[in-house]
């Protein structure tokens, strides 16, 4: 998994180069930013998760101040916030107005074209909206980083049994109760 990163995440000039991310200036150089461990990269995907429910103005700059503020993956974190573009904004944001408005117990509004013309129709929809896309974000990111870690644990599991198969001398030697006694 670790070497799949790798090879997909950005590299780390290019991120550095990136217009917005700019002003972070030389804490983009910490090295806890860039690695890509089970701590680190499921934290990036908590955060990414979190932030993509948040209104669409300066996610990526959010994404990546709290990537540097927790220390984890800041590529990732960063990334994850696309997964909220044009295309699947629509449906995100409507399925957290539904959400808000089942929890404020309040009635849902039939949003036609004609609704969004009109801004004093958006004063209606704030409040379940930002309360939906907090517990959506909350949601997908606990469950984002309960993914990655179970994944990452399942990885290392699946190459420790390759590599007990692949060298069975030294794996049986490893657990033979009188080698765990030697010193």
């Amino acid at each position: 998994m670790k070497h799949w990163l790798n090879r997909v995440a950005p590299s780390r000039t290019r991120v550095r180069k990136h217009k917005q991310l700019r002003v972070f200036g030389k804490r983009l150089h910490d090295p806890g930013l860039w690695h890509f461990n089970r701590r680190s990269v499921a934290g990036a995907c908590a955060l990414g998760l979190f932030v993509m429910y948040l209104p669409p103005l300066g996610q990526m700059l959010i994404a990546a101040a709290g990537a540097i503020a927790l220390r984890v993956n800041l590529p990732i974190s960063v990334a994850l916030v696309w997964i909220s573009n044009p295309v699947t904004i629509p449906p995100m944001y409507y399925f957290t107005y539904l959400v808000g408005s089942w929890l404020l117990d309040m009635p849902t509004q039939t949003l036609g074209g004609e609704y969004w013309l009109e801004w004093y129709n958006w004063l209606d929809i704030l409040a379940p909206l930002t309360v939906g896309g907090l517990v959506c974000g909350a949601v997908c990111a606990v469950l984002g980083y309960a993914m990655v870690r179970i994944i990452w644990r399942w990885d290392l599991v699946c190459r420790m049994r390759r590599r007990q198969t692949r060298y069975p001398a030294v794996a049986s030697e490893i657990n033979t109760p009188s080698s765990r006694h030697q010193t």
